[in-house]
């Protein structure tokens, strides 16, 4: 209202027209949103003749006078005002585009790939590019004040054999040789700890050539950061701080401690590492309780020292035999591969179960009350190897949240986990793999198992989970070289491999190395938290579809045979 009676001159594209007989209006669209331009028929003929024949998401310019409108639009920031439109110009026509730029489009999500740049008019796209943006410059803002220099780091780098799949560049100088484009910044940025750099971080573009889902893309974008001289505490605490500080500037949330939980609590309780306690539904352990059982099932498990764990859903117990049945063939399927599933429903007319011909109802009565529950519960159970079990009764648990709307619950639960397993054994090949990566440091205390007991060591490594999603993770990393060494031992790479491999890093530990550790934070996953979805398209300006294609300028696509010839290259069926 401040603009009444000033004359000011605006361009965008039309949004939508409107004849009222003698008037017309146009709504005018730019990046800073929506505003009404009138024009009066009888002030102007020929001026809103020109006006009426505008179409959708013509480019124009307009200059009027700024008055109060006679009926306001309490829905648009600028609905009070409209412009009085006394000059017009036409910058470019336009084609009647191929969806709606509205909120609520009628355009496919293809569709709208293929012409992103019509999709990115949508006001609720822009404002997800807008926080994103907002985002990256309370990141900088923050790591700023805490001593953190901005340094670029490689995109063309060498190939590593550890982690997912790397893009391949071919060299047109170095013919038969390739680089790799960069999954992290992860030896760059310890390679700046020994030079000096105590306090490293860069919002970063990294790549990853693996199979896509909603909150994966194979180029996607990191907070990545390294500092010196620190211990664990003072990598979390800062990070801590971060997330709190971003919070409180975004959204105005003042977030309290992040409590600490160790890798084995979380499997033990939530049945995975990155667990969302927003809700209860923890897994209650029940081998106690059905200890001395003849029941074949149970007294199996028991003996090879499995896992009976349950969870209890409150007020389920009306589940249906259907709904039973189909929770049953959830959890048998061959991601899960679990033998079957046991439930045990409380409710008025008493305690009623799927082995109630093997157990009493006093029993049964103690299983849910052990897991928490009451009257009107149903507890599901589930009985198979630890960690196999573990992990389908984490599954079953956000299945069962699903169904019940948990997963919607408002407000945001962070956390550290901590004290993963430094490797991880694969019988099939018969080999360990490092959890994280192999620059990660054993716990200190747990050096000495590295020589004994290799899966019993812990790494000193630790990931930020919020709400279920996994938003960033970090360790202490290895700055000794024997140390490295015998890591890239254990991970079963010759001494010529790690060498040829990784021989930089372990020259550089050689000239003074300091202790240092640092975070990595999905920049993507932190801009869909913050936007309240799960996808990460929307805050990305260019994506790509499923099938990793970028449908807008048709990528990836063949290249010219003279580029292959010039490479060395050959295409082979």
């Amino acid at each position: 209202m401040e603009h009444v009676g000033q004359t000011v001159t605006l361009s965008g594209w039309v949004q939508r027209s409107r004849d009222m007989g003698g008037l017309t209006f146009l709504d005018l669209r730019d990046r800073y949103g929506l505003t009404q331009l009138s024009f009066n028929l009888s002030v102007n003929e020929k001026l809103c003749m020109e006006a009426r024949k505008l179409g959708r998401e013509f480019v124009i310019q307009a200059t009027g006078l700024v008055k109060e409108r006679s009926s306001k639009n309490a829905k648009m920031p600028t609905g009070d005002i409209e412009i009085e439109v006394t000059a017009l110009k036409i910058l470019n026509a336009s084609q009647t585009p191929p969806f709606t730029i509205e909120e609520n489009t009628d355009g496919g999500e293809e569709l709208r790939m293929k012409f992103r740049y019509l999709d990115l008019r949508r006001e609720t796209v822009r404002k997800k590019l807008e926080l994103r943006h907002t985002l990256a410059r309370y990141t900088r803002q923050y790591l700023d004040e805490q001593a953190f220099i901005e340094v670029e780091t490689p995109v063309l780098i060498k190939s590593t054999p550890e982690g997912a799949r790397d893009f391949i560049v071919p060299s047109r100088l170095n013919q038969g040789e390739f680089y790799a484009l960069p999954q992290s910044p992860q030896t760059f940025k310890q390679l700046l700890m020994v030079s000096g750099f105590d306090r490293y971080y860069q919002i970063v573009k990294c790549f990853r050539d693996e199979d896509l889902r909603a909150d994966r893309q194979p180029e996607f974008t990191q907070i990545d950061c390294e500092m010196s001289f620190v211990e664990r505490d003072d990598v979390l605490n800062t990070f801590e701080g971060l997330t709190k500080y971003l919070f409180k500037k975004i959204k105005g949330i003042d977030l309290p401690d992040f409590p600490r939980m160790s890798y084995d609590e979380a499997m033990a309780r939530y049945g995975i590492d990155k667990p969302d306690t927003r809700f209860a539904m923890e897994i209650c352990q029940l081998n106690n309780l059905i200890a001395g059982t003849d029941f074949a099932v149970f007294k199996s498990v028991i003996d090879e020292n499995g896992l009976i764990g349950g969870i209890c859903a409150a007020g389920c117990a009306e589940y249906s035999r259907k709904q039973l049945d189909e929770l049953t063939e959830w959890v048998k399927d061959s991601k899960r591969g679990m033998k079957g599933l046991v439930y045990v429903k409380w409710n008025k007319e008493g305690i009623k179960s799927s082995v109630d011909k093997f157990f009493s109802p006093e029993q049964l009565k103690s299983w849910i009350e052990a897991a928490g529950g009451k009257e009107g519960d149903l507890l599901l159970v589930l009985a198979g190897p630890l960690e196999k079990t573990q992990k389908a009764l984490g599954e079953l648990r956000l299945e069962l949240a699903k169904q019940l709307g948990l997963r919607d619950t408002p407000g945001y639960n962070p956390l550290w986990v901590i004290d993963f397993p430094l490797v991880e054994y694969n019988a099939e090949e018969g080999r360990y793999y490092a959890m994280h990566h192999p620059f990660t440091s054993p716990n200190p205390e747990d050096l000495p198992l590295m020589d004994t007991d290799p899966a019993a060591i812990r790494a000193n490594a630790y990931d930020l989970v919020i709400n279920g999603v996994e938003i960033g993770g970090g360790s202490i990393r290895i700055h000794d070289r024997g140390v490295q060494q015998k890591m890239f031992d254990l991970l079963g790479f010759t001494r010529e491999e790690a060498q040829e491999q990784f021989g930089f890093l372990m020259n550089a530990f050689e000239y003074g190395a300091p202790p240092h550790g640092g975070i990595a934070f999905g920049f993507d996953r932190l801009c869909a938290m913050f936007g309240g979805v799960e996808s990460i398209r929307d805050f990305i300006a260019f994506p790509k579809n499923n099938a990793g294609r970028d449908v807008m300028i048709d990528a990836p696509g063949a290249v010219n045979p003279a580029q292959l010839k010039e490479l060395g290259l050959k295409i082979t069926e």
